[in-house]
């Protein structure tokens, strides 16, 4: 038993060491400029122990841009943890809240090279969705509950209200990472998706 506990922390040790060099490659380097040589050499494991755990390039790329991802989600959440701790948000402040602090991740990060330059570029924008579909949507639409459910907006259907605004964080999010000066283009973006959520709230009753 206890070599077989060695062999298994072996081998996850290995795709662990894959995932982390072929992630610091592909931010660094992009996916077209990082070469499975370099991304061994640096993991430091064999040629065959890529493909032992891999099909080729491609596939490893994949579940890199699925880690960066998920590193997100979750640092996107404790963040929200944190805050509901400390009582300091509502429901919409953290809705408003989290929409920056995904644009913010667009800019300089690793997360802006592999999941939105090279991912749709590498695996079709389905990759896009996918990583949506696992990640974003069921987090969008807790915000959008809790935020209807407080009557900090209108009482709308949460579910295609969250597809309709992870599309528009999706196409805000390609337009930072591909524009000339993302600086000015994530505070532009910010300040429209901000305006765009404003719509939401119910109207203030006439006196």
């Amino acid at each position: 038993m206890a070599v077989k506990s060695r062999q298994a922390e072996h081998v996850q040790d290995t795709r662990a060491a894959l995932l982390q060099a072929a992630r610091e490659l592909f931010a660094a380097k992009g996916y077209a400029g990082t070469g499975t040589e370099e991304i061994v050499a640096r993991a430091r494991v064999t040629r065959g122990a890529l493909y032992h755990h891999f099909r080729d390039k491609a596939d490893l790329f994949r579940a890199v841009m699925q880690a960066v991802a998920a590193d997100l989600a979750r640092r996107l959440i404790a963040q929200q943890l944190a805050r509901d701790g400390e009582g300091a948000a509502g429901a919409w402040d953290q809705l408003r809240e989290g929409f920056q602090a995904f644009l913010d991740a667009c800019t300089g990060s690793d997360f802006q090279r592999i999941v939105l330059i090279d991912g749709p570029a590498v695996l079709g924008h389905g990759a896009w969705t996918d990583l949506v579909e696992q990640h974003g949507l069921g987090l969008l639409r807790t915000w959008l509950r809790r935020a209807i459910d407080d009557g900090q907006i209108d009482p709308l259907p949460p579910d295609p209200l969250a597809r309709l605004l992870a599309a528009l964080l999706g196409e805000a999010s390609l337009y930072i990472a591909q524009a000339p000066h993302p600086a000015a283009a994530r505070r532009d973006a910010g300040a429209t998706i901000d305006r765009i959520l404003s719509g939401l709230r119910p109207a203030p009753e006439a006196e």
